[in-house]
């Protein structure tokens, strides 16, 4: 697809943060999967290469390149280490409620920051109780004079404990009219993160609880109104959750294909390599074609987003088929490699363990068919990336 959608401008960004990933974050991936925990050093030296900016206008001091671009350095890092393009993916989720959401002096005095590296910003919506259900939220904002004063959980938040600007949905009234979104600095009083937990994949990246007890925030970082934290959940994660994640399992899927066919290609059984046998070349070629169906989902979503255009079909489609892709190949690779994959020398087993990271967040497969059946019959309800549009042509985004 080279020429196609992307420029020689992608193709250098590309090289640049390969080479970075393979120089600085590959030889930290035994420490991360040995403590099975936040690596914010390393976190920290991926935001000062400005990638976080990405869709951030040079205004702001960010890339201005665009979703694509984003999608390019994300797909990259996780190339390497899942965890790593989930802590960018997770950023720039939180970058998106600024951009979007922002007033004038809050996109003044975050954005910059976030563009530097200096900020990783976070977007808090699901709870113990709730889950995906947003509506069904109880954490709550109350009213004190020039403060808000939060109480309640957030749970399954992306770069919960290396993150500096929490924007958090609460609730401040009855029904959907009723969330607000604030931002929250991680040094409020009457913040605190939980006890980080170990989980099965994405070692170096957290993704914990916020917890808020009294805890006063300025109701000058409220985003937008009161009853738009409804619209701020939806659309971070329709425009950009569900593109960050078709990246990250596009990475993963990348490093899937490119472990197996060297694994491939270095055993020998029956005095020639492994892949010349056909029911192993057959499942090289599945996972090559789904590779390749999966970059053209992905890329044209996100072009389709840059161009300012309606997209949120596409945009579900591309999750669901990166995701749905990179687990089908995880598990073709996982029986070519037999009992050699399923130590920890080769990292087919990590790619198969982060591969499974991607499937719940920004809505499972199951919520993108059913939302992609309402396309079908005529029934879906608006367009996020419609009703954003006039915001991203009012900043237009320069060349990479």
């Amino acid at each position: 697809m080279d020429g196609y959608f992307t420029s020689h401008a992608h193709d250098r960004l590309r090289e640049t943060v390969r080479s970075f990933a393979e120089r600085e974050v590959r030889p930290r991936i035994p420490e991360m999967e040995a403590g099975r925990t936040v690596h914010r050093q390393l976190s920290r030296l991926i935001a000062e290469q400005g990638w976080l900016g990405a869709t951030v206008s040079r205004e702001y001091g960010g890339m201005g390149a665009g979703h694509l671009a984003k999608t390019v350095i994300i797909e990259e890092l996780s190339r390497v280490s899942g965890a790593m393009g989930a802590m960018v993916q997770a950023s720039q989720l939180g970058t998106a409620k600024i951009v979007h959401f922002g007033s004038d002096e809050q996109r003044k005095a975050w954005l910059p920051a976030v563009a530097a590296g200096d900020c990783l910003p976070t977007i808090a919506v699901t709870e113990p109780e709730s889950g995906g259900h947003v509506l069904g939220m109880t954490a709550s904002a109350v009213r004190d004079g020039d403060d808000y004063v939060l109480n309640g959980r957030k749970v399954y938040v992306g770069n919960s404990h290396v993150g500096d600007l929490h924007g958090v949905v609460v609730r401040t009234g009855p029904g959907s009219k009723g969330l607000t979104a604030l931002l929250v600095e991680s040094d409020r009083p009457g913040f605190r993160t939980g006890p980080q937990q170990p989980a099965m994949g994405l070692h170096g990246f957290s993704f914990g609880e916020l917890i808020f007890e009294d805890c006063r925030v300025p109701a000058a970082n409220r985003l937008g109104e009161e009853g738009d934290g409804l619209a701020v959940a939806y659309s971070s994660s329709v425009l950009y959750g569900r593109a960050n994640l078709t990246a990250v399992s596009l990475g993963i899927h990348q490093a899937i294909l490119e472990e197996t066919t060297r694994f491939a290609s270095e055993r020998v059984r029956y005095g020639r390599p492994l892949h010349e046998l056909p029911s192993v070349k057959l499942k090289l070629g599945q996972i090559q074609s789904r590779l390749m169906t999966a970059r053209l989902a992905a890329y044209h979503a996100v072009h389709l987003l840059d161009q300012g255009l309606d997209c949120d079909a596409e945009l579900m489609n591309a999750k669901l088929v990166n995701v749905e892709s990179a687990l089908d190949s995880g598990r073709n690779a996982m029986e070519i490699h037999a009992a050699a994959g399923l130590f920890t020398d080769r990292p087919i087993e990590r790619y198969l363990r982060d591969a499974h990271h991607m499937f719940a967040p920004a809505g499972t497969s199951d919520v993108q068919l059913l939302r992609l059946a309402e396309v079908a019959l005529g029934t879906a309800k608006g367009s996020w990336s419609e009703q954003l549009a006039d915001l991203v042509r009012r900043e237009p985004v320069p060349a990479v």
